[in-house]
């Protein structure tokens, strides 16, 4: 899918134009390179070998991973979805465009996870890039900002289910492991971005079953009523600051994890 395509490309050109800056910071702070090598050069012979370091082999191919982290972790499942469906109820097709819609859900789920980004930054990001703390130890750090995000958002029954799924037993739900909390943690968002779409879809379709009321009680049944209903349907979103309040709806249903 296009948007797919653009989150794997957004995430690649971050991680690309983040290595330089790691790669600076190794060497100004002069440790042995126990984090992301990216090419070592050893003399054979007159010749030279190059090999990759396995955390680097690691990363790159982790980025074929990064959108579907990008769906199961953060607030983008639920964004794209509420979306997706109210661009179908107001009967338009493709616009906006997905690029767009894809672009858009992105922004609003950079502003909606900021204070986890800004712990990330501090805990994990410049730690890591200062030489303090080695890659294992960073991801080991990046674990409790997402993790406590992801718990604040999931309802009771999919952790639950999920838990009796793994047949562990935990005494508190920080104790859930990941591989645990986030199938839990996307199927609630599934939940609540349909239960949001529902409540988007009533004033829509109340239009259309208007339209198709009126037109056949005119005996105007050769006109589609799309025809006459879409227009009335941008004419009341925009009136009404329609995607102020859906994307004000959508960034306000999410709980904050420290409230």
């Amino acid at each position: 899918m296009t948007w797919r395509r653009a989150t794997f490309w957004l995430c690649a050109l971050a991680v690309v134009g983040a290595m330089p800056a790691l790669a600076h910071a190794q060497v100004s702070s002069g440790q042995a390179a126990d984090g992301l090598t990216l090419l070592s050069a050893t003399p054979n012979h007159g010749s030279d070998v190059y090999s990759l370091n396995v955390e680097t082999l690691l990363l790159i191919t982790g980025l074929a991973f990064l959108p579907g982290i990008l769906l199961l972790m953060t607030a983008f499942t639920r964004i794209i979805i509420v979306l997706t469906v109210l661009r179908q109820a107001l009967g338009l097709q493709s616009t906006p465009p997905n690029m767009v819609l894809a672009a858009l859900a992105l922004a609003l789920t950079v502003f909606v996870m900021r204070d986890v980004i800004q712990k990330e930054q501090q805990t994990v990001v410049q730690p890591y890039l200062a030489g303090e703390i080695n890659f294992q130890s960073a991801i080991q750090a990046a674990v409790p900002p997402i993790q406590t995000f992801m718990l604040a958002q999931t309802r009771k029954q999919p952790l639950h289910l999920f838990v009796d799924l793994s047949g562990g037993h935990y005494a508190t739900p920080k104790d859930v492991p990941l591989t645990v909390l986030v199938p839990a943690f996307a199927t609630s968002e599934l939940e609540t971005a349909f239960q949001i779409g529902f409540l988007i879809y009533i004033p829509f379709v109340l239009i259309d079953l208007a339209v198709a009321s009126v037109l056949m009680s005119l005996g105007m049944i050769m006109v589609s009523p799309t025809l006459v209903s879409l227009p009335l349907k941008l004419l009341m979103f925009v009136s009404i600051h329609g995607w102020v309040l859906v994307l004000g709806s959508v960034a306000n249903s999410f709980v904050q994890a420290g409230g």
